[in-house]
């Protein structure tokens, strides 16, 4: 199968160094759809966690219920600050000796310096390995022998396995009584020396074409959905990357507080944009209401399907039937909100 030449990202990807698209980005959203390509996220940073307190210790750090994953289980988990705000993402998958976890590109560093923080007399060795492993993006729900590989969570996924945190504690569900759509698929986790040879075992697909299918299940990305203020209600990961009902972690309380007080300040929508204007509006665009900004777009995309879309992150307050406008660079752009996670 002759291969096209790949198209490097733009300035400002989120997916610096591995393939944006082909040369037909529809296309390739087609065939990870209907499951016959595979993606390069080898930016991608892979931390490893090895020695007999992994578990517990990683369980009491996060947010997510890791004490009694099960050897090839995986799990969606978070760091938070201590005011409850998201600052790392963790796919984590456990394969009885090491725990392994795919960071967002760029965060490695960061993560295993805090990681190492928190070590003090515990049998735990924290490495980054992303040197010598790479992750490969697979529409399936399906675990692969001998290699380590996260699934998406069922909530985001619409079928799949339950590894951590299937009951999630207390009313998670409350925050998004229903997905845009599904998002199936896993990260695989491979020796570099391999990474060519497993991308040619399907059609090439880019990013642009992953992100799309994400942002019309608005599934969130830390980076793309997430700033320095973001609550993981806000995004609705209570429940796919937040058990309620563990013990305490840092920023548990503000968690616990937000949930049984209140409502987070922000909510995620999907945005179906008009598409009059070839051009997408970027992430970070202002969203407004009667002129007055209410939030801001987070990922902007072409899908094959529904047209221009993006999610965006707006103010609770904001009526849920309101007409909305995205300020881009090119002019005012009109929106129609679909609820993500419920005002």
């Amino acid at each position: 199968m002759s291969i096209p030449a790949a198209v490097a990202p733009p300035d400002g990807s989120p997916d610096p160094g591995v393939p944006w698209h082909f040369g037909d980005p529809l296309r390739e959203q087609r065939a990870l759809a209907d499951g016959s390509a595979r993606v390069d996220l080898s930016n991608r940073g892979v931390v490893s966690v090895t020695g007999p307190d992994r578990l517990r210790w990683l369980h009491d750090l996060t947010t997510q219920h890791l004490a009694q994953l099960a050897p090839a289980g995986s799990a969606l988990a978070l760091i938070l600050s201590p005011h409850g705000h998201v600052e790392h993402e963790l796919h984590a998958v456990d394969d009885g000796e090491t725990t392994w976890l795919v960071v967002e590109p760029g965060t490695a560093t960061a993560l295993v310096d805090y990681l190492r923080s928190m070590q003090f007399m515990l049998r735990v060795e924290v490495a980054d390995r992303s040197d010598d492993l790479a992750v490969v993006w697979e529409p399936s729900t399906e675990r692969v022998e001998g290699y380590p590989t996260w699934l998406v969570p069922p909530d985001f996924a619409g079928t799949g396995l339950v590894d951590a945190g299937s009951d999630r504690g207390g009313d998670a569900g409350r925050y998004v009584p229903e997905r845009p759509a599904a998002f199936p698929g896993r990260e695989v986790v491979v020796p570099r020396s391999e990474l060519a040879g497993r991308l040619a075992q399907a059609e090439p697909a880019g990013t642009w074409a992953r992100e799309a299918l994400r942002a019309a299940a608005a599934v969130p990305r830390l980076g793309r959905e997430t700033d320095h203020r973001t609550l993981p209600h806000e995004v609705g990961w209570i429940g796919p990357g937040v058990h309620l009902a563990k013990g305490c972690y840092r920023g548990q309380e503000a968690v616990a507080r937000v949930h049984n007080l209140g409502h987070p300040p922000r909510r995620l929508v999907l945005l179906h944009l008009d598409g009059s204007d070839e051009t997408l509006p970027a992430h970070g665009d202002a969203v407004e209401l009667d002129g007055r900004a209410v939030g801001w777009v987070a990922t902007p995309a072409w899908h094959h399907e529904l047209g221009p879309i993006a999610t965006a992150v707006v103010k609770r307050s904001t009526p849920a039937d309101a007409p909305l406008r995205v300020r881009a660079d090119t002019g005012e752009v009109p929106a129609t909100q679909q609820v993500v996670v419920a005002p």
